[in-house]
C-alpha cells in the first residue's frame, strides 16, 4: 500500500487560474474606481449652517463649555445673587429664604474665570443632575443679557473613563489579535473618519442620501476588509460579497422604507433635524442610517463564509465546487441563526425605554409594534436579517469560484479520491 503524504500551507493564498484572478482584480478595480469618481462628484461643498436655537447661546454663538470640580454640596435655602456667577471667595447668602434646594460650589478649572468658584443651586426633580463633592463636570459659559458671564451644569465630566475604557479596549484587542487586530482599529478609525468628513457633511448639503451612503459604504469596507485581512483572494471574495449585500441592503431599506411609511419623527433628534436642519431628509437618514448599519454584521459573515469556503478547498483538493459550496453553507446557516439574535436583540437592547414606556402606555400590542418608533427598530432588523442571509449563499458562491475555479480537472484527480479512502 502506497503512502500519501499531503502538506497545505494555508498561510498564503491559494492557486487559482490566471483568469479568475484576473476577473476578479479587473471587476474591484473598475468598482473601486467608480467609488473614487463619485466621492468626488458627491463631496460637500464648502457650506455654512446656522446653529439651530437649541444648540445657540443667548448671544447665538456656539455653546462654549469649561471644567469644573464640586467642592462642596449640601441642602440650603436658596436664592443666592450668586447663583451660576463667578466669585473668588464665598457665595452670597439668599436675600430671602424663599425655598430650598441642593447647592453646589464648583471649582473653576479652565477658560477666564479659571481659579475662581460658582455656584449652583438645583432644584430637585426628574432628570435633575445629583452632583456630589469630588465630581468632575463641564458648565456652559455664557452671557446673560447684561454681558455677565454665567455658568451652568452641562455634563459630567467622562474624558478620564472614557479614556481608559478605549485604552483597555485597544490593549485587549492588540494583544489576543496581534497585528491583525491593530490593522482592524486602523480601519475603525478610517470608517470613522469616512462618516465625519463624508457622509455627515454630504447629507448636510442636501446630498442624495441613497448614493451618499452606498460611497461610504464602499470606501469603508475597501479599507476595513484589505488592511485586517490582507490583499489576497479571500479578503476580494468578501468584499464582492459584502459590496453585493450592501447594495441588496439599500434597496430593501428603501422599499421598506417607502412601504411602511415610516418618518422617523418619534425620534426626538430627527424632530429636532426637521425642524432645525429643514433641507436634510429625515427618510435619507434612516436610509443612510439602516446601510451603515449592516455593514458590521455583513463584513462579519462574508469574511467568515470566504475563509471557510478557501479552507474546505484546501483541505479536500479534489472536492468538486458544489461539494464545497453545500460545505460551506453548513457553516454559513449556523452563522445565520447565531448573527440574526445579534442583530435583532442589539436593536431591541437600544430601544429598551421605549419599549418600557409603552409597557406602561396601557396600548394594545398592535399599536405599539405597528407606531413609528418600533417600526423603525423592526423594519431595520428585517432589512438586516434578509441583506445577512442572501450574503452567504452569495459570497459562498463567489469564494467557491475563486478558490475552485472553473477550468480545474476534479475529474481527472478522481482516483486519488478513492486512494485516500483506501489509505
Amino acid at each position: 500500500m502506497s503512502e500519501h503524504h499531503h502538506h497545505h500551507d494555508h498561510s498564503g493564498p491559494i492557486a487559482i487560474s490566471d483568469t479568475a484572478a484576473k476577473v476578479v482584480v479587473g471587476l474591484l478595480g473598475i468598482i473601486g474606481m467608480v467609488v473614487l469618481v463619485a466621492t468626488v462628484f458627491l463631496w460637500p461643498s464648502a457650506q455654512h449652517v446656522e446653529i439651530p436655537l437649541p444648540m445657540q447661546t443667548m448671544s447665538g454663538g456656539a455653546v462654549e463649555t469649561e471644567a469644573g470640580t464640586v467642592v462642596m454640596q449640601d441642602i440650603g435655602p436658596c436664592g443666592s445673587p450668586s447663583n451660576g456667577k463667578a466669585f473668588t471667595d464665598k457665595p452670597e447668602p439668599p436675600r430671602t429664604a424663599s425655598y430650598t434646594c441642593q447647592r453646589s460650589i464648583i471649582d473653576i478649572r479652565s477658560g477666564p474665570d479659571e481659579g475662581k468658584k460658582t455656584l449652583f443651586e438645583i432644584a430637585p426633580g426628574p432628570g435633575q443632575p445629583d452632583l456630589r463633592a469630588g465630581d468632575d463636570i463641564r458648565m456652559v459659559r455664557a452671557a446673560d443679557p447684561a454681558g455677565i458671564t454665567m455658568y451652568g451644569f452641562e455634563d459630567y465630566a467622562r474624558g478620564l473613563p472614557l479614556t481608559l475604557i478605549v485604552l483597555a479596549f485597544v490593549v485587549v484587542i492588540c494583544v489576543v489579535a496581534r497585528w491583525r487586530g491593530f490593522r482592524a482599529l486602523v480601519g475603525l478609525c478610517f470608517a470613522f473618519g469616512v462618516v465625519v468628513m463624508f457622509l455627515l457633511p454630504a447629507l448636510l448639503d442636501g446630498k442624495a442620501a441613497i448614493p451618499v451612503a452606498l460611497v461610504s459604504g464602499a470606501l469603508i469596507l475597501y479599507v476595513v476588509l484589505y488592511l485586517a485581512h490582507g490583499v489576497n483572494l479571500r479578503t476580494s471574495s468578501a468584499l464582492l460579497g459584502t459590496l453585493a449585500s450592501m447594495v441588496v441592503a439599500a434597496i430593501l431599506s428603501w422599499l421598506a422604507i417607502e412601504v411602511t411609511h415610516l418618518t422617523g419623527l418619534s425620534e426626538e433628534q430627527n424632530t429636532n433635524v426637521a425642524t432645525y436642519i429643514q433641507h436634510v431628509s429625515i427618510t435619507g437618514l434612516l436610509l443612510a442610517g439602516f446601510i451603515i448599519g449592516s455593514l458590521g454584521v455583513l463584513n462579519d459573515v462574508t469574511i467568515t463564509q470566504a475563509s471557510a469556503a478557501f479552507e474546505l478547498a484546501a483541505l479536500d483538493e479534489v472536492a468538486s465546487r458544489r461539494e464545497i459550496f453545500t460545505a460551506a453553507m453548513r457553516v454559513g446557516r449556523d452563522h445565520i441563526a447565531s448573527t440574526v439574535y445579534t442583530l435583532v436583540l442589539a436593536y431591541a437592547g437600544g430601544a429598551l425605554p421605549l419599549l418600557l414606556l409603552f409597557s406602561v402606555a396601557g396600548r394594545s400590542i398592535t399599536d405599539v409594534l405597528t407606531g413609528d418608533a418600533v417600526a423603525i427598530e423592526i423594519t431595520r432588523s428585517a432589512v438586516g436579517g434578509i441583506a445577512l442571509a442572501l450574503s452567504v449563499p452569495l459570497t459562498t458562491a463567489i469564494a467557491v469560484m475563486l478558490a475552485r475555479p472553473f477550468g480545474t480537472k476534479t475529474a481527472a484527480v478522481a482516483p486519488a479520491r478513492a486512494r485516500h479512502a483506501r489509505n
